[in-house]
C-alpha cells in the first residue's frame, strides 16, 4: 500500500504540517503578494474555517528571525529568490490569536486577554538579559509576563492596554529593526462581549489596545490581521489612515484563503479519490472571493479523511457543526412576507440582489433585516454571484451544505411556530385518526402557506420530498403520546411515516410525494399504489394494530393534495 500523508485535521500550525508531513495546500505565494503590496495595517475578512489561522502562521514562520529556511523548500514562495533574501528570517514578530478571548464579564474577559498577550510576551523572555535595554525597559517587560500564584497574569490594565505597543518598542530596540505584528481573529472578543453584554466595555479596552500599538507607531514595520467582520472603523480602528481592508470582495489574495478548483483537484488524486470530484464540487463549492471561486477547505479535508477510511462514506454538514448558527435562525425569526419569498427563492437556486453593508458595528448586526443580510454574506452563509452597482451585490446560497442548513434552520422554526397555536395544531393532528382528509389538506396548506417553504429546483426530487417529510413529522409529533416513526422498513421497503394512536390502536401509513409540474391528483395515487404495492402497513398490523388508515399526501411548492383510503 502507498504511504500518503496525513490530512491537517483541525491542525492550523504551519510548521507543525510541514515537520510532520500532513498535506499542505501551497499558499506561500500570499506572503510575495503580500510583501510587495502590503499597507501599514492589513485586514483580510474570511468566514470561519477558511483558513486564516494557518495563513497567519505561514507568515510568522517565514518573518520571523530564528525560522528555519527548510521549512519552505520546494514551495512557491521559494521560487522568490529576493525577496527570501530580504525577508526570510530578518524581522521580529508579535503572532496573538484572540480567537480564545471571552468571558462572561468584561472583567473575564480581560483576564483572558492577558492571558494570551502574556504567554505571546514570554517568548521574549531574552528581552530581561538585553544589553540594548535599560533597567527600566526591562521592568516594563516584566509588567506584561509577572505571574500570580494561581498562574494568571499580573498585568495591570494599564499595562494591558499598552502591552503590544511596548513589546514593539523592546523587540525593535533590542534588535535594531522594526517588528511585524500579527493579530488573528480579531473581532472575537466582540462577538463574545456582544452575546454576554459587555461590548461597550470591550470596544473601549479594544480601540486602546490597537490604537496604541497600530497609529503612529514608528517601530511597526506592518501589522496583518483577521477576522470574519470588518468592524466599523468608528468602533475600534478611530483614526487609523493607514489601514488596508481585504474582503471577500476583493480581487487581491482572492485565492488564498480557501481551496481553489485546482486545489481540490490535486488532493483527490494524490488520495486515489478523483471520483468523487462531482460530489465534493456540489456540496463543498461554490462561493465566490473577489472573482475566484473557492472551496471550503474545513469540509474538503474532513470529507476526504472520511473518505479514505470509508469508500463509500457520504458528504456531511462539517463547516456548520463548528460553530452556532443562531445569526440564521435570528435572519428567519425577523423575515417578513418578501424576505421569505427570497429565502425561497434563494434555497431554490436563484439569487437576489442586496446592497452589502461591510463595516457594521456589532450593535448594529441584527436591528434590520438588511443588516442581516449582509452579516449572511460577510460569515460564509451566502455568497457573491457579481455586483450590479455600487454596494449592491447579487447574493446566492453558495452550495449544497449550506443549503441544506438553512433547511434544517426552517424546519425548526416551522415547528417552534406551529406551537404557538395548539388547538389548531391538534386540529391537524386528530383529523388523521379520525379519517378526515379533507381537514388534513385544509390545515396543512395554511400551515404550508404561512410559513417559508423550499421549491428547490436544484436538487432532485427525493430532496425535494424530504423537507415536507420534515415539516410533517414535526406537527405529528405534537401527539406526544402517538408513537410516530419514519422510514422504518415495513413489507417489502421503507415507509415515510407510520404512526401507531394506541388509545383506539389505530394504525397510519403516510407516503409523502413531490408533485413534479404541480400533478398533485396523480402523485397523491402514486403515493398509495406504493404503500399498497409494498405492504408498508404490514409493520403496523404485526404491532397489533386493529385499523389501518393510509394516506397519499403530494407537495408542490405552498400547495398540497391529500388523498385516503
Amino acid at each position: 500500500m502507498i504511504s500518503r500523508k496525513k490530512l491537517p485535521i483541525g491542525v492550523d500550525n504551519f510548521e507543525k504540517i510541514i515537520r510532520q508531513e500532513f498535506y499542505y495546500v501551497d499558499k506561500t505565494r500570499m506572503i510575495a503578494d503580500l510583501l510587495r503590496n502590503w499597507g501599514e495595517v492589513n485586514l483580510f475578512t474570511r468566514p470561519r474555517r477558511f483558513g486564516k489561522t494557518l495563513n497567519m502562521s505561514m507568515l510568522r514562520a517565514f518573518l520571523e528571525i530564528g525560522t528555519d529556511p527548510d521549512l519552505f523548500t520546494g514551495l512557491e514562495i521559494a521560487e522568490e529568490k529576493e525577496l527570501c533574501e530580504k525577508y526570510l528570517g530578518k524581522f521580529p514578530v508579535i503572532s496573538v490569536t484572540l480567537k480564545n478571548v471571552e468571558g462572561n464579564s468584561i472583567d473575564t474577559a480581560k483576564k483572558s486577554l492577558k492571558d494570551t498577550i502574556g504567554t505571546e510576551a514570554r517568548r521574549f523572555d531574552f528581552l530581561n538579559s538585553s544589553e540594548k535595554l535599560t533597567e527600566q525597559e526591562k521592568e516594563s517587560y516584566r509588567a506584561l509576563t509577572l505571574v500570580e500564584e494561581d498562574g494568571s497574569f499580573k498585568m495591570s490594565d494599564i499595562a494591558l492596554e499598552k502591552s503590544l505597543l511596548r513589546l514593539t518598542d523592546l523587540l525593535s530596540k533590542h534588535y535594531g529593526k522594526q517588528v511585524i505584528l500579527l493579530i488573528d481573529e480579531y473581532d472575537v472578543p466582540l462577538d463574545k462581549a456582544y452575546q454576554h453584554g459587555y461590548y461597550d466595555s470591550m470596544v473601549t479596552l479594544l480601540r486602546n489596545l490597537f490604537g496604541n500599538v497600530l497609529k503612529t507607531n514608528e517601530n511597526l514595520y506592518f501589522a496583518a490581521l483577521t477576522g470574519c467582520l470588518r468592524v466599523a472603523k468608528e468602533s475600534i480602528f478611530t483614526g487609523l489612515n493607514n489601514f488596508n481592508v481585504l474582503s471577500i470582495t476583493n480581487v487581491q489574495f482572492d485565492e488564498y484563503f480557501g481551496f481553489t478548483d485546482r486545489d481540490v483537484q490535486q488532493m483527490l488524486s494524490y488520495y486515489g479519490l478523483s471520483e468523487h470530484y462531482e460530489d465534493v464540487k456540489r456540496w463543498y463549492n461554490g462561493y465566490q472571493f473577489g472573482k475566484t471561486a473557492i472551496y471550503c477547505p474545513w469540509d474538503v479535508i474532513s470529507y476526504c479523511d472520511n473518505l479514505r477510511v470509508d469508500p463509500s462514506a457520504e458528504p456531511e454538514d462539517y463547516w456548520s457543526n463548528t460553530s452556532s448558527n443562531a445569526i440564521v435562525r435570528k435572519f428567519i425569526d425577523k423575515a417578513n412576507k418578501q424576505t421569505k419569498d427570497e429565502i425561497e427563492r434563494l434555497i431554490a437556486g436563484d439569487s437576489i440582489v442586496k446592497e452589502i453593508k461591510q463595516e457594521l458595528t456589532y450593535n448594529e448586526l441584527d436591528q434590520t433585516i438588511d443588516n442581516l443580510w449582509s452579516v449572511l454574506f460577510t460569515t460564509g452563509y451566502l455568497t457573491q454571484r457579481g455586483r450590479e452597482s455600487g454596494r449592491k451585490y447579487r447574493l446566492a446560497i453558495p452550495n449544497f451544505e449550506i443549503r441544506e442548513l438553512f433547511s434544517s434552520q426552517i424546519r425548526e422554526w416551522f415547528k417552534d411556530v406551529t406551537v404557538l397555536n395548539p388547538s389548531r395544531l391538534e386540529q391537524l393532528c386528530s383529523a388523521f385518526s379520525q379519517k378526515n382528509p379533507e381537514v388534513i389538506e385544509e390545515l396543512l396548506n395554511e400551515y404550508l402557506w404561512n410559513t417559508i417553504s423550499i421549491r428547490d429546483t436544484a436538487v432532485a426530487k427525493p430532496k425535494k420530498e424530504n423537507f415536507y417529510h420534515g415539516v410533517l413529522l414535526g406537527l405529528l409529533s405534537h401527539k406526544e403520546d402517538w408513537l410516530i416513526r419514519s422510514n422504518v422498513e415495513s413489507g417489502e421497503g421503507y415507509s415515510d411515516i407510520l404512526v401507531e394512536v394506541p388509545e383506539n390502536r389505530t394504525g397510519i401509513v403516510i407516503e409523502l410525494k413531490y408533485a413534479e409540474d404541480n400533478q398533485l391528483e396523480r402523485s397523491c395515487e402514486e403515493a398509495m399504489e406504493q404503500i399498497e404495492q409494498l405492504g408498508y402497513d404490514s409493520k403496523l398490523r404485526s404491532d397489533g394494530m386493529k385499523e389501518i388508515v393510509r394516506y397519499g399526501i403530494a407537495c408542490y411548492k405552498k400547495h398540497c393534495k391529500v388523498i385516503m383510503k
